[in-house]
């Protein structure tokens, strides 16, 4: 598997898949992979990739990235044939009016449509000093009745929605801009990971889970981690960026500025021994990073990190602008770093390491 990291980020990108419905996702990972791994799926949709040939009596290092991204589900089709919707993942209504989505019918097939409210010429003045919530939203494909939706559109309730983007790249500043980058980014990481490893005489075995179902309460890490049973744990996460409208002198998650490592978030405190490693190691090698103290989100390592009976895990995040919008921005020099950092610590750990987190 020779892997051109922009493009398969790309295809990772542009594919549809909210939590429940990433078939899509494996599907793009399975054509980059294809023979070069070992390749498991569950029934959640967890994709396991395995190294060939590896030797079984090491330390097992779960390599996760989740394949979910954040969308909608149809609730309701009404008479005047638009649709009630509901958030799958989290999502801020401010950022909704007016967006584009596609709509997986019952053939497979995506129809796009616009998320509408009521237009502001018929708002009384409290209604336009009011911010519109997901509840007072529809999806419309320019139906004129749910007939029209569920006949000729072939929509149904529990359709899953995602925005309408298409990946690009902007090769004047190496800024990527697409959807899903949460956590895309990191399924390539993954992927990126496991190609430049290959053929490598490792101390530690790998093993690389694509996990579903992140968005809606870090499921897919759950049964992935009693799947693995790994002995130590890197989740690659596509982390929401604050360096604009943060401080320069207190921002942490910058673009630009180098891959983060996580110390704590809602969902974990990251191991500081691991993490010490994995600094000192980014020095070494002159990678620029930047270290991340969150007091809300969590990620896979939330599950993870509590599996077996414990796991030192580490969260190494590529910042990502606008995060659970339609639109994503991120750095691609960024992700290169964040591959290479987890290349260089996997060259460098051995078990004798690992008994010491």
């Amino acid at each position: 598997m020779k892997t051109d990291s922009l493009k398969l980020i790309q295809d990772l990108s542009n594919a549809n898949g909210i939590s429940g419905f990433e078939d899509e996702v494996l599907e793009v990972a399975r054509k980059y992979i294809g023979d070069s791994l070992d390749v498991k799926e569950d029934t959640l949709r967890n994709l396991y990739c395995t190294p060939k040939n590896q030797i079984e009596n090491k330390p097992v290092v779960m390599l996760d990235g989740h394949t979910d991204e954040v969308g909608f589900m149809i609730q309701t089709i009404k008479n005047d044939g638009t649709m009630k919707f509901i958030p799958i993942g989290s999502w801020f209504a401010q950022n909704l009016g007016s967006q584009r989505v596609r709509i997986r019918n019952s053939d497979g097939d995506y129809i796009k449509g616009v998320v509408a409210s009521k237009p502001p010429h018929f708002m009384n003045p409290s209604e336009r000093n009011t911010v519109i919530e997901i509840t007072g939203m529809v999806i419309d494909v320019g139906a004129v009745s749910k007939e029209e939706v569920t006949q000729k559109f072939k929509i149904e309730p529990g359709a899953p929605v995602v925005p309408e983007v298409t990946f690009e790249f902007n090769p004047m500043n190496k800024v990527m801009i697409g959807k899903a980058f949460d956590d895309r980014l990191g399924c390539a990481c993954v992927l990126d990971t496991l190609t430049q490893l290959q053929g490598s005489d490792l101390n530690v075995k790998l093993v690389g889970s694509l996990s579903s179902q992140e968005e809606v309460g870090l499921r897919g890490a759950k049964v992935a981690a009693q799947t693995i049973r790994p002995d130590i744990a890197i989740v690659f996460e596509g982390t929401p960026s604050d360096d604009n409208f943060t401080d320069a002198s207190i921002a942490q998650g910058a673009m630009g500025k180098g891959p983060q490592i996580r110390h704590r978030d809602s969902s974990m405190v990251g191991n500081p021994r691991f993490i010490k490693f994995a600094r000192d190691i980014a020095k070494k090698e002159n990678i620029k990073f930047q270290d991340a103290v969150r007091e809300n989100g969590g990620t896979n390592a939330g599950n993870i990190h509590l599996s077996n009976t414990g796991v030192p895990t580490i969260v190494i995040g590529i910042p990502v602008r606008y995060a659970h919008t339609h639109y994503c921005y991120s750095s691609y020099n960024d992700y290169t770093e964040a591959v290479r950092w987890a290349v260089a610590i996997l060259k460098n750990i051995d078990k004798d390491i690992i008994a010491e987190f």
